[in-house]
């Protein structure tokens, strides 16, 4: 199973699932290609670091979506790479119908709450506040309404009392790290 992963930011997750590759705990699947929307985004010093090439992709003109010619690039960079799964591991853009259609039933997301519990930005920061006693990390399979798609699998973190918004950040972190690289080894074995 050819995987490719999207991000944007520093790529813990990215790395943990190189790093299971790495170790033999990917199943049958084999990533690819790294492609992240930000040119100094960390994500982009792992792939290399495990052999998997990275690169920047121009996701212009917008800021917080895919659309028009920055869509057409992604679909294009992506589908360039003939991908069983498009992995979104921090990856902080909305999705269009466009680049939806172009891989359809191959996406998925990893969100950092129990969905469908605090979707959108900062779930984690969402259930903190909130003062929830268990919250975790989901990942679900990406359709047009954000954070909204099937759930294939979810891991739970218990929120101490004397957890802070950092230490529970580390323990859904941690767990996210866990998690997505087992569900695309069970996907990759179906």
């Amino acid at each position: 199973m050819r995987v490719v992963i999207l991000g944007s930011g520093r790529g813990s997750n990215a790395e943990a699932i190189l790093a299971a590759q790495a170790a033999g705990r990917l199943g049958r699947a084999q990533v690819v290609q790294v492609f992240s929307d930000q040119p100094d985004a960390g994500i982009l010093a792992h792939g290399p670091r495990y052999g998997v090439p990275a690169a920047f992709v121009d996701p212009a003109p917008f800021k917080t979506k895919l659309e028009g010619e920055g869509e057409a690039r992604f679909i294009a960079a992506v589908a360039g790479c003939r991908p069983d799964l498009v992995v979104l591991a921090g990856f902080m853009r909305v999705l269009k119908p466009g680049f939806l259609n172009a891989f359809a039933g191959k996406i998925i997301n990893l969100h950092p709450s129990l969905l469908p519990s605090f979707p959108g930005l900062d779930a984690i920061g969402q259930a903190f506040r909130r003062g929830v006693k268990v919250t975790g990390c989901t990942v679900h399979a990406v359709t047009l309404e954000v954070d909204g798609g099937p759930i294939l699998d979810q891991a739970v973190v218990r929120v101490e009392p004397a957890d802070t918004l950092e230490t529970l950040s580390a323990k859904v972190h941690a767990a996210e790290h866990a998690l997505l690289p087992a569900v695309i080894a069970r996907l990759s074995e179906q």
